[in-house]
C-alpha cells in the first residue's frame, strides 16, 4: 500500500501584518518517484494555491528550489520522498531574506557576494572578437570547470555555522569562487590582492572548519579541498606580512 505522507510546511507572509510564522499540515498519498518538488506542486494545485516556493528547471541546475528538508538544506527537485520518513518538515533556507513561506531571496545575497570578491577574470588584455581564444591545458580547464559547477543554490551558506551567526561572512561559495580564479592563468591578480579579498575574518579565517557546506552541496563540489588550499595560501601570506611589519 502507498504511504500516507504528512508535510509540515512553514507558512509566513512578512508583507502581511496579520500573518504569523507557523507550520501547516498537508497530506498526500505517495506515488512512484515522488519528489518534494512534485509534492509541493500537487499541494499548491489541489489544496492551497497560496503556497509560496521557488522552482525553475526541475533538473538540479537552477538551484531555485533549495530549502530545509527535515532540517537539511537540499534541492526539492531531486529529493525523493521514498528516502524520507512519512512525516516531512519543510522550512525556508536560513541566512537569506524571506519572501514568503518557503521562498527566499538568494539573488541579492549572491550578487553582493560576487561584487565583494570581484568574481570575474581580472586582465588588462583588450578584448578582440577576431582574436584566437587563449589556450589552456585541458587538465587545468577540467579542474576549473569542476569549481564552475556551482549552481548558487545557497545550500552551503544555509548549512554554514559562521554564516548563520555572522551576516558579513562570505561563505564557502565565495571562497570556492576565489579558488577558481587563483587557478585561472588569465586572472592577473596578485597573491596580495587575493589576500585582501578573502584573507580576513570575513573570509577564510572566519571559517570554523565544520564542513557542513561540503556535506550538503548537491553538486558534490570539493569545497574541503578549496578551503584547505586557501587556508594554506592565505595563512602563509599573513605570516609573510607579519614578518615584513616586524622587519
Amino acid at each position: 500500500m502507498a504511504r500516507q505522507l504528512t508535510f509540515h510546511i512553514f507558512r509566513y507572509n512578512p508583507l502581511d501584518s496579520a500573518s504569523t510564522p507557523h507550520l501547516q499540515d498537508f497530506f498526500l498519498e505517495e506515488t512512484d518517484s515522488l519528489t518534494i518538488f512534485i509534492a509541493l506542486n500537487r499541494i499548491r494545485e489541489e489544496q492551497d494555491p497560496s503556497l509560496q516556493f521557488d522552482f525553475c528547471c526541475r533538473a538540479g541546475i537552477c538551484g531555485s528550489c533549495a530549502m530545509l528538508i527535515n532540517g537539511r538544506p537540499d534541492l526539492a527537485c531531486h529529493t525523493k520522498t521514498k528516502d524520507l520518513p512519512e512525516e516531512i518538515t519543510l522550512l525556508p533556507l536560513p541566512v537569506f531574506k524571506l519572501i514568503g513561506d518557503l521562498s527566499v531571496d538568494t539573488g541579492n545575497w549572491f550578487r553582493t557576494m560576487n561584487e565583494k570578491v570581484e568574481s570575474w577574470v581580472h586582465t588588462d588584455r583588450v578584448f578582440d572578437p577576431a582574436a584566437e581564444e587563449e589556450r589552456m591545458d585541458n587538465s587545468l580547464a577540467e579542474e576549473i570547470y569542476e569549481l564552475e559547477r556551482c549552481i548558487e543554490c545557497g545550500c552551503c551558506v544555509a548549512a554554514c555555522g559562521t554564516a548563520n551567526m555572522r551576516p558579513d561572512f562570505i561563505g564557502a561559495v565565495a571562497l570556492n569562487r576565489i579558488a577558481r580564479f587563483i587557478m585561472d592563468p588569465r586572472d592577473q591578480r596578485t597573491d596580495q590582492q587575493y589576500f585582501e579579498v578573502v584573507g580576513t575574518d570575513e573570509g577564510i579565517f572566519g571559517c570554523m572548519g565544520l564542513l557542513g557546506c561540503e556535506d550538503v552541496c548537491p553538486k558534490d563540489l570539493p569545497l574541503q579541498d578549496q578551503l584547505g588550499m586557501l587556508r594554506r595560501k592565505m595563512g602563509w601570506n599573513a605570516i609573510k606580512q607579519l614578518f615584513q611589519r616586524k622587519g
